[in-house]
C-alpha cells in the first residue's frame, strides 16, 4: 500500500550504522538509528513522529510497570534480490496486535497509522536492512500503558513505539527442547493467544530450568492433562509424520503465528497433506519408537524455521534425524524464503515493498 500521510521525521545526527558487524548479527544486539513514537490521549492516537532512537522518561507510577498492560509484535523487513525492501505481512501483524490489545483492554491501532509508520520508519533506516540469506531487519512495535497513577485500573493513556534492528535467525543450529509437564504457559480462557509481555515473563522460570539442563527451550503442554503439545517459548510447533504435516490447532492458549500461517498456506499449495489437530507427546514418541519418518520444527518471526534435533521427555532423550534438502521442513522454508526475497511470485499478496 502507499502511505496515507507523512509522519514528521527528525533525522539523527549521530548514526551508529558504522558499528554494525554485518557478518555477525546476533538477535537483539543492534538497534537502528530511528524509532517511531505516538501517544494515545483523550480517546485518540496523536502526535506521530519519527525521531532518533533514544531513551524515554517514564513515571514510577506508570501503570504498565505495575499491572502489565503491555503488548508487542515481532515483524521483519527483507532485502529482496532486486535491492528493494519488503515488509512481510503487515495486514496479518496488524490484525494480531489489535487482537492482543483488545484482550488487554487497550485501544486498537488504526491500520493506516500502523502501516504508514512501518513503511516510513523502514524507509528512513533503509541502509540498516541487511542483504543475504537468513538475515533481516527485525521490527518491534510496542504498546504500553503510560498513564501515571497508583490505582488498579485500565489506563487512559498509551504509548506506541516502533524500533528496528538487523538480525540473523534466533537459533543458529538445530535445537534441543524439553517437554514441560509441571509448569504451564497458558490455559483455556487466559491470555495465551495475546502477544503480551506477561506471557513471556511467566515462561522464563521453566525455560531457565530447562536451559540449565542443557536444552534450548521447552515444549509447553496443555494445562489440563499436560500431554497435548501447544507451542514452544518463541515458536509455534509443527511435526511431520510419514510426510503428513501436523500442527496443534489455534486456541486461546496458542499464539496465532504469522510464520505458522504462512507455512500452512504454502504446504497446501505444494500438495503436502496437512492437519491442524491435537497432537500428544505420546504420539510423537510412539512414531519415533515405531521407526516412522518424523520431523519436528518450530516456526516464528524470530526463529523463522528452526529444526528440532532432540526432544527430552520425562528424562528420556529422543533424537530426530538430520534434515535433508528433501525434507518437508526444508521445502517449506525454501518456498517461504523465495517469496520474501522476491525470487518467486508473491501470489498471496504478503509482501509490502517500500
Amino acid at each position: 500500500m502507499e502511505a496515507i500521510f507523512d509522519i514528521p521525521v527528525k533525522g539523527t545526527t549521530h548514526s551508529v550504522l558504522h558499528e554494525v558487524d554485518w557478518k555477525n548479527l546476533p538477535f537483539g544486539r543492534y538497534v537502528s538509528d530511528h524509532m517511531f513514537i505516538c501517544q494515545y490521549k483523550n480517546g485518540e492516537w496523536q502526535d506521530p513522529q519519527i525521531k532518533p532512537f533514544q531513551n524515554i522518561s517514564v513515571a514510577p507510577t506508570m501503570l504498565a510497570l505495575h499491572y502489565g498492560q503491555s503488548v508487542f509484535e515481532g515483524m521483519k523487513a527483507f532485502r529482496m534480490k532486486d535491492g528493494r525492501i519488503n515488509i512481510f505481512r503487515i495486514e496479518k501483524h496488524h490484525q494480531r496486535i489489535n487482537a492482543s490489545l483488545d484482550r488487554m483492554c487497550m485501544p486498537p491501532i488504526p491500520y493506516e497509522l500502523f502501516a504508514t509508520a512501518l513503511q516510513q520508519l523502514v524507509s528512513v533506516d533503509k541502509d540498516w536492512v541487511p542483504e543475504g540469506e537468513d538475515v533481516a531487519l527485525y521490527i518491534r512495535p510496542l504498546v504500553f500503558a503510560s498513564e501515571a497513577k497508583f490505582g488498579v485500573k485500565v489506563s487512559d493513556e498509551y504509548t506506541l513505539i516502533i524500533m528496528t534492528g538487523p538480525v540473523s535467525t534466533l537459533y543458529q543450529k538445530p535445537i534441543k527442547v524439553k517437554v514441560e509437564r509441571h509448569y504451564i504457559r497458558a490455559a483455556k480462557g487466559g491470555v495465551g493467544y495475546a502477544k503480551c509481555a506477561g506471557n513471556y515473563g511467566g515462561a522464563f522460570y521453566a525455560t531457565q530450568k530447562a536451559r540449565e539442563e542443557g536444552f534450548d527451550n521447552v515444549l509447553w503442554m496443555d494445562a489440563f492433562e499436560h500431554e497435548y503439545i501447544e507451542e514452544s517459548g518463541t515458536m509455534n510447533l509443527l511435526f511431520v509424520i510419514d510426510e503428513k504435516l501436523i500442527t496443534p490447532p489455534l486456541s486461546d492458549s496458542i499464539l496465532d503465528g504469522i510464520t505458522r500461517d504462512s507455512l500452512l498456506t504454502i504446504a497446501k499449495d505444494l500438495g503436502i497433506e496437512t492437519e491442524e489437530r491435537k497432537i500428544s507427546i505420546s504420539e510423537i514418541v510412539k512414531a519415533l519408537d515405531d521407526g516412522c519418518s518424523v520431523e519436528a520444527f518450530g516456526a516464528g518471526t524470530a526463529a523463522v524455521v528452526a529444526p528440532i534435533s532432540v526432544i527430552g521427555v520425562d528424562g528420556e532423550l529422543y533424537h530426530l534425524p538430520t534434515y535433508t534438502n528433501g525434507s518437508v521442513m526444508n521445502k517449506l522454508k525454501k518456498a517461504l524464503e523465495a517469496i520474501r526475497s522476491g525470487r518467486t511470485e508473491d501470489k498471496y499478496g504478503w509482501n509490502c515493498v517500500v
